[in-house]
């Protein structure tokens, strides 16, 4: 049985993990009879959006862990507990969270940083030769962390947040090389075991989300 943590940035595309995207990964992991940590930091989201008039609602704040748990309808560990020895792979929905509370991307682009939990278990990893999964604008944090190893001697990060030129010319500057996806696509970077999907980067369709995703979990599993 492939063991694999999920992470989460809260619950909402606007100020959190995107819930269809999460669903979707939750779905596919399931069905392919993967055991699943769902995992978010704790601490305050960047801020708080009403989702109904897609603006910041004024003196309100939310904690990442506690409003992934509204998603993954049971325990939410502290990325800072996960270690990488206990699992094979980790995948990375997107959602504006992502960009905003797991890195500075919404806010620095290309400069962001990111969560350091996150930051450290990513690294670790793939350090370890295991599986790092991303959707939609997840793969700009994986860029952000990984990167920059090429110029260690490691293979160039191939990866992909569909076709936004703005985006993916950030991706590049932080070290990572993009290739353009459609919704239904993968980008499987063989030597430093990164799978990519764009998701809702590229399509307003569930269905096709759903299906990208579940080529991403596919391809991810495969690797482990």
């Amino acid at each position: 049985m492939k063991r694999v943590a999920v992470i989460l940035s809260g619950a909402g595309v606007f100020d959190g993990s995107e819930i269809h995207e999460a669903t979707a990964v939750l779905l596919a992991l399931d069905r392919a009879g993967a055991r699943v940590t769902v995992a978010a930091p704790s601490g305050p989201q960047l801020h708080v959006v009403d989702h109904l008039r897609r603006e910041p609602a004024a003196g309100e704040t939310r904690d990442m862990r506690v409003e992934s748990a509204r998603i993954a309808r049971g325990p939410v560990a502290e990325v800072k507990d996960l270690r990488a020895g206990d699992f094979d792979a980790v995948v990375l929905p997107g959602g504006f969270g992502v960009a905003k509370n797991l890195c500075t991307f919404a806010t620095e682009g290309a400069a962001c940083t990111v969560e350091p939990t996150v930051a450290a278990f990513l690294e670790a990893m793939h350090d370890a030769g295991k599986v790092v999964g991303a959707a939609c604008i997840a793969p700009v944090l994986v860029a952000r962390v990984l990167g920059a190893r090429a110029r260690d001697g490691r293979p160039a990060l191939k990866l992909t947040i569909g076709d936004n030129p703005v985006t993916a010319a950030a991706v590049e500057a932080m070290g990572a090389r993009h290739v353009p996806a459609r919704v239904d696509e993968v980008v499987v970077d063989d030597a430093n075991r990164v799978v990519t999907t764009p998701a809702y980067m590229v399509s307003d369709r569930i269905s096709e989300v759903f299906d990208g995703i579940g080529r991403l979990v596919d391809e991810v599993l495969a690797l482990c």
